[in-house]
């Protein structure tokens, strides 16, 4: 499985996870008001749950940048690649 597919599939357990939902498909362009509970308060949470499951530390430029769940998921898949 391609690295980008496979993080796409933990984000998506993780929105399940967060938002306590059982059947979310992952999508780039979801964002906040797209799940129920997904709003700032939700993000926050969300953005904790992923840097502790893929190991990171998001910079706060990054959390202001993050606009849509393909946006978490390009730095995730940007961070993983060799340099």
């Amino acid at each position: 499985m391609n690295g980008r597919k496979d993080a796409s599939l933990r984000l998506a357990a993780i929105m399940c996870d967060v938002f306590d939902e059982d059947d979310i498909q992952y999508d780039d362009s979801l964002a906040l008001g797209h799940i129920a509970g997904w709003d700032s308060l939700g993000q926050i949470r969300f953005l904790r749950a992923v840097e502790k499951e893929f190991g990171l530390d998001f910079t706060s430029g990054e959390v202001d940048s993050f606009s849509t769940a393909g946006d978490v998921l390009n730095a995730i898949v940007m961070r993983s690649m060799p340099v």
